[in-house]
């Protein structure tokens, strides 16, 4: 696993009061934690898995958890 310290990550724009997850990544894997709990660690996923979870949130398939 990577240095999750030393990996550049970005939140989003429509973060309302610390609410929301952050996001980084290295050239084979991306990794989402949640910005209120860093210190649990993070959820890694493959460019793959991660561009179709893209997709799909674009395509609006997960739109009832929002």
């Amino acid at each position: 696993m990577d240095d999750l310290n030393a990996l550049d990550w970005h939140v989003s724009s429509f973060t309302d009061n610390g609410t929301c997850v952050e996001v980084a990544g290295t050239p084979s894997t991306v990794y989402v934690r949640n910005s209120n709990a860093r210190e649990a660690g993070a959820v890694a996923f493959t460019r793959a898995e991660w561009s179709a979870f893209l997709k799909g949130a674009a395509a609006g398939e997960f739109d009832q958890f929002g």
